[in-house]
Parts: C-alpha cells; sequence; structure tokens
C-alpha cells in the first residue's frame, strides 16, 4: 500500500472515479520511489543507457512532473518560481546534492504537496496555469498517470539491467 494510506487499486473498483485516480496514481509513485530500495549512491546514478536516464534520474524527474502539473498547472506561478527546471530534459540532470535519501525526500514532498494542491478541487475543474492552455484536473490525473507508468516501466528495465549486473 503507498505510504499515504490509501487505498490500493484493487480496493477501489466500485469506489468514487477520484478515488480511483488517486489510488492508481499513488501505486505508481511509490513503485518509482521504490526503484531505489536498497541501492547504493553508485548504484541508483548508473547510466545504463546512452541518454541522462538513471534511477535517480527518473525519480527526480518524477518530482519536476509533480511540481509542473500540481504546481504550475494549478497555481499558474512560473517554473522559477517554483524552483523547477524549464524542461523536462534538464529535470534529469543529477548534482553533487542530489542523494538517494534527498531525492526521494523531495519526491516525498512535492507528492504531499501535489495531493494538498487538488484536495479541494473536482475532476472537471479546469486547471488554468498549463502551457497547453486550460485543462480539466481529471485529464491532468491522467497525464501524470500515463507518465509515471511510462518511468515505472523504464525504471523496472533499469533496475533489472542494474542487479544483474551486480549479481552476475
Amino acid at each position: 500500500m503507498p505510504e499515504t494510506g490509501t487505498a490500493r487499486p484493487d480496493d477501489v473498483v466500485d469506489r468514487p472515479l477520484r478515488v480511483q485516480f488517486e489510488a492508481f496514481l499513488d501505486e505508481h509513485r511509490a513503485a518509482l520511489a521504490a526503484c531505489l530500495d536498497g541501492l547504493n549512491e553508485e548504484q541508483a546514478r548508473a547510466r545504463l543507457v546512452p541518454s541522462r536516464t538513471t534511477l535517480l534520474g527518473l525519480v527526480k524527474h518524477a518530482t519536476f512532473v509533480e511540481r509542473v502539473w500540481f504546481g504550475e498547472a494549478v497555481t499558474g506561478r512560473s517554473r522559477a518560481e517554483l524552483g523547477i527546471e524549464a524542461g523536462p530534459d534538464e529535470s534529469f540532470v543529477l548534482h553533487e546534492g542530489d542523494t538517494v535519501a534527498a531525492v526521494l525526500e523531495a519526491h516525498r514532498r512535492a507528492c504531499e504537496d501535489s495531493r494538498r494542491a487538488v484536495a479541494a478541487l473536482g475532476l472537471d475543474d479546469v486547471l488554468p496555469g498549463n502551457r497547453r492552455g486550460p485543462l480539466p484536473l481529471r485529464w491532468v490525473y491522467l497525464h501524470v498517470l500515463r507518465e509515471l507508468a511510462q518511468h515505472c516501466g523504464h525504471a523496472d528495465v533499469l533496475r533489472e539491467q542494474l542487479l544483474a549486473g551486480r549479481d552476475g
């Protein structure tokens, strides 16, 4: 179960759509964070593909995603005001202070902030602050879920490669 205490997707089949969305989002948030379980700093930063994609970078990018879709889109504040990178590619760049503990804590805080930002909103409420223009919360939930699912798949493959190299 996700750390937030929300229900698992299998437990919300007959619950309102909002509860279902949140259960799936929290499951994927937790799964992505869990890709770092048991890894040291070197392993978390290991580049196994030509791109900047690393396990630590994926979680850092997921934090950016939370801030964009539940910070920028909800509040209309700029990325600079929110203290996040200008674009998604930069969100994968790891800096010296980007330790496993620091990135996981930033991700945890971003997820909590996301939940608070939309707590009083309905699925059909329109979020004004996205570069695409106004979007309903329902669309944002689906978009973030799509993004998290994609990155969970990336993380599964990278972790499998990393652990196979460690054990082999």
